[in-house]
C-alpha cells in the first residue's frame, strides 16, 4: 500500500553550474552552493562569480527548481562589517533561501531582508526541540538538524516542532567533530574550518605512542607522519583515539524512516566533488525516495550503486547508535573506489556510425567492463572497439585531455561511463 508521507526533497551540492545541471539531471529537487567568503568553502568555485551565480538561479528556476546560496560563516569582525554590502547583489539575483548559521548575520540580514527565506546551517548544531523553537520565533525558514542526532530524536523534533522545516544529511563526509567545530586544522595550519578553509587534518596518518615505556601509561602522544619527533598528548579510553577520520555518511537505508517522520528535506554533502559524483547519489537517492514514497522496500543494489563512488567506507553515523569503532575508520584516510571509476562523458553522438564521442576524464581500455550512466537509465557493456578522432582502432584511452569514440547500441548525450575495477 502507497506511503501516505509528503514528498521530501531532494538536496543536492553544486560546486560548479554543471554539477547543478547534473543533479537536476539525475533527479534532484533543489540545490545549495556558496560563494568562498561567507561559506564554510573558501576555495575559488563557479559562483564566486554573480554572472555565473545569476545564471544558475534563473535556470534551476526556469526549470521549476530550487536554489540556495550557502553563507554560514562564522565570522570575525571585519567579514560582519562588509558582509550586507557584498550580500545585497548576492540577494537581489533571488535566491530561494540563504544557508546562514551566524546568529549575527542572520539578525542583520532579517532587518535588511526581512522576506527572504533563511534556513539555519547545520553548523549551528541544532540538537533539542527547544532550540528549533528558538529559531523558529527568529523567524528561520528551516532547520538544518545536526548530524549528531539519531532517528528517534529527530522524530521527535518532528512532533514537538510541526510547524518548521526540517532538514538532514543522509549523504557524504562526516566531521569527527561537531560538524565544522574541529581545532585540528586550526593547531596545525592555522587554517580554521569554521572560516572555511579546513585541511582535513583528522585524516593524516597518525601513531600513537605512550608516553613511558610502559605501554599502561594514562599518557598517550599522538605523531603525526609528516612531523616526526613533534609528539602532542592526548586522552585514550577503551575505544581508542578520536583524532582520527570519519567514515563517510550513508543513511539511505532510513530513507524510508525519514520519509515516514515527515523530514522535509534530504541533504547530499559534496560541493567540492565531481559531477559523477552529483549524477550517482542523486540518482540513488532519487529512488530511494520515490521507493519510499510508492510503499516499496528498499532496493539492496542501491548500496552497490553507493559502494562504487570513491568513499572512507560508509556509516549511517549517529541515526542508530553503536560502537566507535564501526564508525571510525582506522585504516586508511584516503577515498578509495571498490566498484567503478568515472572514465568519461558522452558529448556527441555519431548515429550513422554508431558511435558516441568520449570525453575522457581517467584512463579505459578495449575489454574494460563499462557503465554508461545515465539519467534515462544505467546500463552495462564490455567495450569490444574504440577509435580516435581520425577513425583509426586504438585499444586504450590514456586519460584526462583525449577523446575517443566508442559503440553504443543507441547513441546519447549527456551520459556519463565508469569503468569497474576490482574490489
Amino acid at each position: 500500500m502507497p506511503n501516505a508521507s509528503r514528498r521530501p526533497e531532494l538536496l543536492a551540492p553544486a560546486g560548479s553550474l554543471v554539477m547543478m545541471r547534473t543533479a537536476f539531471a539525475f533527479g534532484a529537487d533543489a540545490v545549495y552552493a556558496g560563494q568562498p567568503r561567507y561559506s564554510l568553502r573558501v576555495r575559488n568555485n563557479e559562483f564566486g562569480n554573480l554572472e555565473r551565480l545569476g545564471d544558475a538561479i534563473s535556470e534551476a528556476h526556469a526549470a521549476s527548481k530550487s536554489f540556495y546560496v550557502v553563507s554560514n560563516v562564522l565570522p570575525h569582525n571585519a567579514k560582519v562589517r562588509s558582509y550586507l554590502a557584498d550580500m545585497a547583489p548576492v540577494v537581489a539575483l533571488g535566491p530561494d533561501a540563504l544557508i546562514m548559521a551566524d546568529p549575527g548575520l542572520i539578525d542583520l540580514v532579517r532587518e535588511r531582508w526581512p522576506s527572504l527565506p533563511i534556513h539555519l546551517s547545520v553548523q549551528a548544531n541544532t540538537v533539542n526541540f527547544a532550540a528549533v523553537r528558538f529559531w523558529r520565533k527568529l523567524g528561520i525558514r528551516r532547520i538544518i538538524l545536526s548530524r549528531e542526532l539519531s532517528l528517534d530524536e529527530v522524530a521527535e523534533i518532528r512532533q514537538e516542532c510541526p510547524d518548521i522545516e526540517l532538514e538532514v544529511f543522509v549523504h557524504g563526509a562526516l566531521c569527527i567533530a561537531y560538524s565544522g567545530r574541529c581545532l585540528l586544522s586550526g593547531y596545525f595550519n592555522r587554517r580554521d574550518s569554521n572560516q572555511g578553509s579546513c585541511t582535513n587534518s583528522c585524516r593524516w596518518d597518525y601513531a600513537v605512542r605512550p608516553a613511558a615505556e610502559d605501554a599502561a601509561a594514562d599518557v598517550w602522544l599522538l605523531e603525526e607522519s609528516e612531523r616526526p619527533g613533534e609528539l602532542m598528548p592526548i586522552e585514550e579510553d577503551e575505544h581508542g583515539t578520536y583524532i582520527l577520520n570519519s567514515k563517510d555518511l550513508r543513511a539511505i537505508e532510513h530513507v524510508q524512516r525519514l520519509v515516514d517522520i515527515g523530514v522535509d528535506s534530504l541533504k547530499i554533502e559534496g560541493r567540492t566533488k565531481s559531477p559523477y559524483y552529483a549524477a550517482r547519489t542523486a540518482q540513488t537517492y532519487r529512488r530511494a525516495i520515490d521507493d519510499a514514497l510508492a510503499g516499496r522496500p528498499l532496493d539492496t543494489r542501491l548500496l552497490g550503486e553507493l559502494e562504487g563512488l570513491a568513499n572512507r567506507g560508509y556509516t549511517d553515523g549517529f541515526y542508530q547508535r553503536h560502537h566507535d569503532a564501526e564508525r571510525q575508520n582506522y585504516l586508511r584516510g584516503h577515498s578509495e573506489s571498490g566498484r567503478s571509476r568515472y572514465v568519461g562523458d558522452i558529448i556527441s553522438g555519431e548515429v550513422g556510425r554508431g558511435l558516441v564521442e568520449v570525453e575522457v576524464k581517467n584512463r579505459f581500455a578495449v575489454g574494460d567492463r563499462l557503465e554508461l550512466v545515465h539519467p534515462a537509465g544505467n546500463r552495462e557493456f564490455v567495450l569490444d572497439r574504440m577509435e580516435n578522432a581520425e577513425g583509426i582502432g586504438i585499444d586504450v584511452a590514456p586519460g584526462n585531455g583525449h577523446r575517443v569514440w566508442i559503440p553504443l547500441a543507441e547513441p546519447c548525450q549527456g551520459g556519463m561511463l565508469a569503468r569497474f575495477v576490482a574490489p
